[in-house]
């Protein structure tokens, strides 16, 4: 082999080394800094189709909501890309900095893991004791495990749909139920079934709160929350296993009594027990074949179709907006692009789809928009024809036709610089447009002598290998630039000494114009914020007492604390009365001093 057959085998397998690189599975929160009881989101998204997700333990917050799922598909230019995110409503419950350990999810056989994520929990408003609402996880103390014949009557999940017999690409609810006739402490979910074979989005509850209610099951009454509501799809024919959803209660029982007094009052324990929903099966039949109309793009639903266009006469070379709009329920986000024949002078562009669709118990429902940009390049009068889009209702077992109307253009004549005009039949004079269509060129082509050209020299593949080896590179730095500052409280700590010298300058300048009580004032903020920053303080919350037990806590020697306070309470004091005994640049000098040593030993 020769070099250039090595140098091109090693960019091929450094680009697919590359393009595995680009799965991203990363952890984000809505907040970065809450009080207790209040609420916030946690989201967990990949960048691919992954399964066998597996959240991290939320310790010290209660789940007020999740897993919620959803998903979306992206096609550019025929490249697909699919996204999947899993977020958790979570409420504060103690004051401290938290930090929630790596999420994990497998694609493609590889595991991904997120970065952890740190949350600080500042003082708010008192959580009530014993809520309602389930926690995270499960404690790790040692709960005695219940028989699973004492509750599994009475505590019991379902999985449950509205439909189980449906047709290919038809939509049904699924709805995973909890039943219990027991009181529960805690709760947390351990699995969600992947749900191969179909197109899923969950359904996301904006309340907070669990909502209970009454049912009646096999003769029993029990108490009925629903877990989890997704909307699916099935994408082909067939008997198509939804498998269960996994969770773990602690639930409180009566416990024999022991004593006297137990009797009297009664004694309860608290036991673990796991829990599994039947596997549920939906039949899903084929699309029929009879009757079903030429340019069928797999629409499944009750929908109508309308156009419009913006302008119906214009100038040649310019633009107009054709948008052909798609309305009512179904699978509305896997409907494809409507075949629409333009006239063949026309220059088109690739559509931009909008999509305005929500998904609740129902399904999913609303209407997405194909917006076309065409350009006639000719005067003349054009037609659009009528656009037949076909879709299977089934409500009525049927494919069905909705017509939209036509469009007469007329187009008028431009300027003659900025179009193409063909002279005859023979197409053989081209006049330029915009300069981008040349005359042939007839005279004789430069030859090079084999091997002498620098297509397929030893410099052509270095230069390949550059592109790369830069986005590896580029690629590297955003991940430091990513870990680096994936920490806001220490990147504000970092921060902090440029915030304080941008006080002191300040200071200095009015220093410099003898205005002694704004430089005392300024002096103060710049230690202030500096020491608010570096040891991630609020403000509110910073005296004396507090820098100087936080200081020694970081093994500050005790010459430099006393400096400053003696500086800070020389500032506080000098906005009162005339400071004597040091001049105003010795205390400039001192604070730049201290914070050079601090910055040099933290």
């Amino acid at each position: 082999m020769t070099l250039r057959h090595y140098i091109l085998l090693f960019a091929l397998f450094f680009t697919n080394w590359l393009y595995a690189q680009n799965t991203r599975f990363s952890a984000s929160a809505s907040k970065s800094e809450v009080a207790t009881g209040e609420e916030f989101e946690v989201t967990f998204s990949v960048n691919a189709n992954g399964d066998r997700f597996s959240p991290p333990e939320f310790n010290g917050f209660q789940v007020l909501g999740g897993p919620n799922m959803s998903s979306s598909m992206t096609s550019i230019n025929g490249s697909m890309t699919v996204s999947t995110s899993y977020s958790y409503y979570l409420m504060a419950v103690k004051e401290g900095t938290f930090t929630f350990g790596a999420a994990s999810i497998s694609v493609n056989g590889k595991t991904y893991k997120t970065n952890p994520l740190r949350i600080r929990v500042v003082k708010g408003r008192p959580v009530p004791q014993g809520s309602s609402r389930p926690a995270p996880a499960v404690p790790q103390e040692d709960f005695e495990e219940s028989q699973p014949e004492k509750l599994s009557n009475s505590l019991f999940l379902r999985a449950v749909t509205d439909k189980n017999n449906v047709y290919q690409g038809q939509q049904l609810t699924l709805s995973f139920k909890l039943y219990t006739r027991v009181s529960i402490v805690e709760s947390q979910v351990d699995k969600i079934p992947d749900l191969n074979g179909f197109w899923s989005e969950d359904i996301k509850n904006t309340n907070q709160n669990v909502e209970w209610k009454e049912e009646t099951y096999k003769g029993k009454q029990y108490h009925v929350a629903v877990v989890k509501q997704t909307i699916l799809f099935p994408e082909h024919s067939g008997n198509l296993r939804i498998d269960p959803v996994e969770m773990t209660f602690i639930v409180r029982q009566k416990a024999p009594a022991r004593t006297l007094m137990d009797e009297f009052f009664g004694t309860y324990e608290d036991v673990k027990y796991k829990v599994k929903s039947p596997p549920l099966t939906v039949r899903v039949k084929p699309l029929p074949t009879a009757g079903k109309p030429q340019g069928f793009t797999g629409a499944v639903g009750q929908f109508k179709a309308e156009a419009s266009l913006d302008k119906k006469e214009l100038k040649a070379n310019e633009a107009l907006n054709y948008t052909l709009k798609i309305s009512g329920s179904g699978n509305l986000k896997l409907i494809k692009e409507p075949v629409i024949n333009f006239p063949a002078d026309f220059e088109k562009y690739d559509p931009k789809i909008t999509d305005a669709i929500t998904m609740n118990t129902s399904g999913a429902s609303g209407s997405r928009s194909y917006n076309y940009l065409l350009i006639p390049r000719h005067e003349g009068d054009f037609a659009i024809e009528p656009v037949r889009f076909s879709y299977f209702n089934p409500a009525s077992g049927r494919y069905e036709t909705a017509s939209v109307q036509g469009f007469e253009i007329k187009v008028n004549k431009g300027n003659p610089s900025e179009n193409v005009v063909y002279s005859g039949a023979g197409k053989q004079d081209v006049k330029l447009l915009n300069k981008d269509i040349s005359y042939i060129k007839t005279a004789e082509p430069d030859l090079y002598k084999e091997g002498k050209e620098f297509h397929g020299s030893v410099w052509y593949y270095l230069l390949l290998l550059t592109g790369p080896l830069i986005f590896a590179g580029a690629l590297i730095y955003r991940q430091w630039d990513k870990k680096n500052n994936s920490d806001p409280l220490k990147v504000k700590s970092r921060k902090a000494g440029k915030i304080a010298a941008r006080h002191l300058a300040n200071a200095q300048k009015q220093l410099s114009e003898n205005n002694s009580k704004v430089f005392y004032e300024e002096v103060f903020k710049g230690l202030y914020g500096y020491l608010s920053d570096k040891l991630n303080i609020p403000a509110a919350n910073l005296n004396k007492e507090t820098i100087a037990a936080e200081l020694q806590a970081k093994a500050l020697d005790d010459r430099l604390i006393r400096q400053l306070l003696d500086t800070l309470d020389l500032c506080e004091m000098a906005r009162f009365a005339p400071v004597t005994g040091i001049s105003a640049n010795e205390v400039f000098e001192k604070a730049k001093n201290i914070i050079y040593e601090i910055e040099n030993k933290l």
